[in-house]
């Protein structure tokens, strides 16, 4: 095998491994979408899929406007996720997953066992 061919087909791995951890994050929120009576189809829509997100973590919708503000979208990135956690009834240590590793504890919230209890917890 000539080695510049090797090169080139080298990153192609690490890319089918980015589409699949994608998909199944993607798959994941579908699902908890749904089991938060959201359509499933709202996580594939770019700002609606954040809309949609503040409302399962029961925070107001204009909250999508913090995001756009230098640092404070850091400390509302963490209130959603905390939010979302509570809405399905886990902890803070599961809402440090979701903001860490998102692609694992995304699937985790929509294929496993947590049911949608609502904002308050």
């Amino acid at each position: 095998m000539d080695p510049n061919q090797m090169q080139m087909e080298l990153p192609i791995v690490p890319m089918i491994i980015a589409v699949i951890v994608s998909l199944i994050t993607l798959a994941g929120m579908w699902k908890m979408y749904e089991k938060a009576d959201k359509p499933g189809w709202a996580c594939l829509i770019p700002i609606y899929n954040i809309i949609v997100l503040l409302d399962i973590a029961g925070k107001p919708a204009w909250w999508f406007l913090l995001f756009f503000i230098p640092i404070v979208n850091i400390i509302v990135l963490v209130l959603l996720a905390v939010g979302i956690a509570k809405s399905f009834g886990k902890g803070g240590g599961f809402a440090v997953g979701l903001l860490l590793l998102g692609g694992l504890f995304y699937p985790i919230l929509g294929f496993g066992d947590a049911k949608y209890i609502g904002p308050q917890g």
